[in-house]
């Protein structure tokens, strides 16, 4: 799918969750449309200081400028153009709740690379080597529990608690299938060895308790056990060794 696309499909979804003007006395951002704030369009129009813009101009934010913003002030920033699709979503999605910083930061503390808030080269190799649907789940993780230690997570925290739900779910989703597959051969072939082992060591049981299979011919049940311990332990010690 072309970035401008996906820039689309994300904004959509996040705007979803956004909905239209509010003014909640307890939340700091004051007047709010589309997830844009008061002082967020003051500074996009360059008007100082930002009380100066009237909360009508805020009633009145066309769905285009919105988008304008939005690119601008968050999926450029943050860099989300530049990470598989999924993970663009998750990471916008908190880039717009959170600011783009902190939301790179996590990323970056997911991935296991400098937490510098700048999404450069390093970032970028290590996001095309991760495992999307494992990163998409950390930073899901991650968001919730920065939330949670928030003040005013008592008033909004259950509103919170869904809209992060919605993004992984279709964050989740959007991870292409390809990538999905080759996930799950990954974990499958780390457990290749153990896999073998416990069929030995089934068909090593199987034959102690008297059940026949004719494909194990020439391996006693003795042996199939002792061989299949010897591979579990043998894998074991070799890990072991390597970490």
């Amino acid at each position: 799918m072309a970035n401008e696309d996906r820039f689309e499909r994300c904004l959509s979804e996040i705007l979803r969750h956004e909905g239209g003007y509010v003014d909640h006395p307890d939340d700091p951002g004051g007047a709010t449309n589309m997830g844009i704030t008061r002082k967020t369009l003051a500074r996009w129009r360059k008007v100082s200081p930002w009380t100066a813009l009237p909360k009508s101009a805020v009633a009145a934010l066309s769905r285009d400028e919105a988008a304008r913003i939005y690119r601008a002030s968050y999926w450029s920033v943050c860099k989300a153009g530049s990470m598989p699709p999924g993970l663009d979503l998750a990471l916008f999605d908190f880039a717009v709740n959170s600011g783009p910083d902190r939301a790179v930061r996590v990323l970056q503390a997911a991935l296991g690379v400098a937490a510098d808030g700048e999404v450069g080269p390093l970032t970028l190799a290590a996001v095309g080597k991760a495992d999307a649907t494992r990163i998409v789940n950390a930073l899901c993780d991650r968001r919730l529990a920065f939330l949670r230690g928030l003040a005013s997570f008592s008033i909004f925290g259950r509103g919170w608690t869904r809209r992060v739900a919605a993004i992984r779910a279709a964050a989740l989703a959007d991870v292409p299938q390809s990538i999905q597959r080759r996930t799950i051969m990954n974990m499958l072939s780390g457990y290749r060895t153990y896999i073998v082992a416990a069929f030995m060591l089934l068909a090593g049981v199987a034959q102690v308790l008297g059940v026949e299979l004719p494909a194990l011919d020439g391996g006693t049940a003795g042996s199939l056990i002792l061989e299949a311990l010897a591979i579990i332990f043998l894998r074991r010690g070799l890990k072991g060794q390597a970490g």
